[in-house]
């Protein structure tokens, strides 16, 4: 008898123990998220990714939250996003400056400690996001879908990039959004006052952590009201009691920005900053961050001494009389935008190779985004819609504004679902065949 066949008993006993053992954890949520964990805090420890450079001030330890943390645990509240001694601001949304200050406080102003656990932090809210795109994935796709998305997921690498390094609120919002577009998903379903009271609060949070995500809030809403609608269930009394959650959550910084400020503010002010640093001389569709306050001292001087309110007002103004200048080149502008968007701004400080690279592999999976939506919505896949809706809404400021690749973040687990989605489950085209001879 050959000796192979006397060993093919202990590797087929092996073979099928893996193949339990991966039919028990493969649509386990616990073990994707556990596994997403593990991966990334072991990245962060192994790449000592909590080791920021010290130069600028550790500017480059959470940006302007940074130092709006820091500003915080010093006792000068929520002021100072530049470093400078320049006052209150709402150049950004609270929530996630306030969970700098927290871990700063316990852990030390800017000390690897700090930074360990702050990306310890963000990398839970990344591998919790495996749960909803599991569930996102199963509901409108089918069940191979869901487990090949949320192992994509937990394993890519470039997903892991940004709660690694970052101190920033973009795995956060990558998980509100998820969530709540789970949430939306199935408010059809549910019954009573319950999930409207999770849809206000989970939608106040996404607010105050990033305002850009209330730009898919008209269609969540309108979404969860028509598809209950057509089930004939109220949704009038429970759309009051999520409103008034909605705005209970972020009032209390409305007040604070209109005592501070003395004039209305929707959560943050800067977008009259921001506007310009896409819109005037020398606009190439990408972002000007030379004349952004921490790279140019004359606009930080302005900035100081105008006060925080008068800048942005006066950036704004620049930007408009920029844009009513020629609307052929605003509009040539937002195309240039809308391309950065979803295939990758250049990369000038890259060899050349490399960032044709890198962009390649970024707008590959855009497209592979485009082509399953659209193929789900010629199958009337349920919540399809929906999909086209976030796609739609979402990323539609920064046509305006400018790309960055952190943008696209807090859409890419349902951008993920959609590439398996085609990858793994899309039909033949009319008239295949398929190896049987059966369409």
């Amino acid at each position: 008898m050959p000796l192979h066949t006397l060993a093919l008993p202990a590797n087929s006993t092996f073979a099928a123990t893996l193949i339990r053992i991966w039919a028990r954890i493969r649509t386990s949520q616990f073990w994707m998220v556990a596994i997403a964990f593990i991966l990334r805090v072991g990245w962060i420890i192994v790449a000592h990714t909590y080791k920021f450079k010290s130069t600028e001030n550790n500017f480059s330890f959470g940006w302007e939250m940074g130092r709006i943390g820091a500003a915080i645990v010093s006792g000068q509240g929520f002021s100072n996003p530049f470093g400078a001694q320049t006052g209150p601001t709402a150049w950004v949304s609270p929530l996630y400056p306030y969970l700098i200050g927290g871990v700063f406080r316990i852990f030390g102003t800017y000390s690897h400690a700090s930074a360990f656990v702050l990306l310890t932090i963000n990398s839970i809210f990344s591998a919790l996001t495996c749960i909803p795109i599991f569930l996102i994935g199963r509901r409108i796709f089918s069940e191979k879908v869901a487990v090949g998305s949320a192992w994509t997921w937990a394993l890519l690498p470039y997903v892991m990039f940004w709660c690694t390094r970052w101190v920033w609120e973009t795995s956060f919002s990558a998980l509100l959004l998820t969530s709540l577009f789970w949430l939306t998903l199935t408010m059809e379903d549910r019954a009573g006052l319950k999930p409207w009271l999770a849809f206000g609060l989970l939608w106040g949070l996404a607010a105050l952590a990033s305002t850009v995500l209330v730009a898919f809030l008209p269609a969540s809403g309108l979404w969860a009201w028509y598809r209950r609608a057509k089930k004939y269930k109220p949704s009038l009394k429970g759309g009051g009691v999520a409103a008034a959650i909605f705005f209970a959550c972020i009032a209390p910084w409305l007040v604070r920005n209109y005592r501070t400020f003395d004039k209305f503010i929707f959560i943050r002010d800067n977008f009259g900053a921001e506007l310009r640093l896409g819109n005037g001389n020398g606009a190439d569709g990408t972002w000007m961050q030379y004349i952004h306050p921490t790279q140019d001292v004359y606009a930080m001087r302005q900035y100081t001494a105008m006060g925080e309110i008068a800048y942005i007002a006066m950036r704004k103004r620049q930007a408009l009389d920029y844009i009513r200048q020629d609307y052929a080149r605003f509009a040539t502008l937002s195309i240039k935008r809308f391309v950065y968007y979803w295939a990758g701004a250049p990369r000038l400080a890259q060899t050349w190779w490399l960032a044709q690279v890198k962009n390649s592999l970024f707008l590959a999976s855009s497209v592979l985004m485009f082509w399953g939506l659209i193929r789900s919505l010629h199958q009337r896949k349920p919540g399809a819609w929906l999909l086209f809706w976030l796609v739609l809404l979402y990323p539609a400021i920064y046509y305006i504004v400018f790309p960055n690749q952190r943008y696209r973040h807090p859409i890419e687990p349902e951008m993920t679902i959609l590439g398996v989605y085609l990858l793994t489950e899309a039909e033949p085209k009319s008239g295949q065949r398929t190896g049987n001879g059966v369409r």
